[in-house]
């Protein structure tokens, strides 16, 4: 192999594979950070996930949720982010470690087809946006229309992708500053539309929760934490090209953290406005824009329309890298197109859209336990250091190359919690609360929180202890 193609193919597998980022290579200040994780987490979905929050919480409360639930906690949820850029590594390299090689196949396949449910949200977003826009002009758009129309978000999106994290850098820098400038446009123009205080006078109806306030509140707090944990293990992907630790955390955070709480509130409000407005309460955003903002309804619909693509660029790629962890021997390429036809399959089935709030509940239950264990691991067990040697298998480093390829003690925790949490607190296919425990803690909240327990309990057993920490003899970088 020449010097040249060797170069191409060392770059190839540091911004497509699982080569570790040296900081030299690294592209990501604060800004960049922030501005591609938030072009990640205000797609127009976050007005969808506020509009449910309103459907079970007044003004204030929908304020507090979602700050709280979707915010506050993720202080602690971002803190593995410091070891994807000390390292330069993806997490789901590093729970080769927690799960084993085959564990981490199996657990980051069924994460990433679980988080594509979003991306198809987005994409049917892209083409109401469409539709909306047509609409302004007089032009009718079929529904059976509008899902072809949908799909184009998908591929746009996906083309993006396979450019990479330069094309996904500069598409945010663009289209997020824009979005956050109509998003501060539309939150005021809410309240120019109704009288702050009929906004703040709203009551939900609910019916749908027996008129019980309190378990609507769990409801609307199972629903941001469902938002917040769908996304996470996919988070400490775009961190691995930030400069420094302050900044890939700071800057995810932030963008987790303060930008896609405050869309998804503009989303509730927006819901609320249009209800005192209208007598009729509308969960899709689009229809919102073009209702309630007639002045700025085409910019808007323009914007969001194009944000999603945006969306679908940033997910394909973190998505994609997820998966190209557990499958390293896949072509980058290759996944970003199978992930695009699935994508596009849920996007024109419609069904998840439909049933939003299950689909992203389903999502973050299987991430949550994952979530839980990954903090107790990597702060409280192994203090933050690893054998990087033996995360990628090199010769004579084996502390994390398990019998079978499974870490049986991670993935056992994993699918008690998740039994547990099924059977005994929440079901969220079937929306049943099965515990009162579920009011104080959430379905979601419950197996990150349990997950993280049984874990530590397990660490206390020294037989299982050995084995969870026998690299402890192997943790020089170099």
């Amino acid at each position: 192999m020449s010097k040249q193609t060797m170069e191409e193919y060392v770059n190839q597998e540091t911004i497509f594979g699982l080569v570790p980022v040296k900081k030299s290579e690294r592209s990501y200040g604060f800004w960049d950070t922030l501005l591609v994780t938030s072009g990640f987490a205000i797609a127009t979905l976050c007005y969808s996930q506020g509009a449910l929050s309103a459907s079970y919480l007044d003004f204030w409360q929908t304020l507090i949720v979602t700050f709280a639930m979707g915010g506050i906690f993720l202080i602690i949820e971002c803190l593995p982010v410091i070891f994807a850029v000390r390292y330069g590594v993806d997490l789901w390299v590093y729970l080769r470690a927690v799960l084993g090689k085959n564990g981490v196949k199996v657990f980051a396949t069924l994460v990433i087809l679980g988080n594509w449910f979003w991306y198809a949200v987005a994409a049917n977003m892209f083409g109401s946006s469409i539709a909306q826009i047509c609409a302004g002009f007089g032009i009718i758009v079929p529904d059976k229309a509008v899902r072809w129309i949908s799909i184009i978000s998908v591929a746009g999106g996906s083309l993006i992708a396979i450019a990479g994290p330069s094309a996904i850098k500069w598409t945010s820098r663009i289209l997020v500053t824009l979005l956050l400038a109509i998003g501060v446009i539309v939150f005021f123009m809410c309240f120019t539309i109704a009288p702050i205080d009929q906004v703040i006078a709203y009551r939900p109806d609910l019916s749908s929760v027996g008129g019980n306030n309190f378990e609507a509140y769990a409801m609307a707090a199972e629903g941001m934490a469902a938002f917040s944990f769908s996304w996470s293990t996919q988070a400490i992907v775009l961190p691995r090209l930030s400069k420094t630790e302050r900044g890939g955390y700071w800057g995810t955070f932030a963008g987790y953290a303060i930008v896609a709480p405050f869309f998804v509130f503009i989303g509730g409000v927006m819901a609320i406005v249009m209800f005192v407005t209208t007598g009729v309460y509308v969960d899709d955003p689009t229809v919102m824009l073009a209702t309630l903002g007639p002045q700025v309804a085409l910019l808007s619909l323009m914007l969001v329309a194009f944000a999603n693509i945006g969306t679908q660029a940033v997910g394909g790629y973190v998505n994609d890298m997820v998966l190209k962890a557990a499958w390293p021997k896949v072509d980058y390429k290759v996944l970003v197109l199978l992930s695009a036809i699935y994508v596009a399959v849920l996007t024109y089935s419609g069904q998840v859209t439909a049933n939003f709030g299950q689909f992203i509940s389903i999502a973050a239950y299987i991430q949550g336990p994952i979530i839980g264990i990954m903090f107790v691991d990597y702060i409280i067990l192994r203090k933050r250091r690893f054998s990087i040697k033996s995360l990628y298998y090199q010769e004579g480093h084996d502390a994390y190359d398990f019998k079978g390829g499974f870490n049986w003690i991670g993935v056992v925790v994993i699918l008690l919690t998740l039994f547990v949490a099924l059977f005994m607190v929440y079901n969220p296919v079937t929306g049943e609360i099965q515990s009162v425990v579920f009011n104080f803690t959430t379905g979601s909240g419950f197996t990150a929180v349990f997950g993280g327990f049984l874990y530590w309990l397990a660490s206390k057993v020294p037989s299982l202890r050995d084995i969870m920490l026998r690299d402890r003899d192997d943790l020089e970088i170099v």
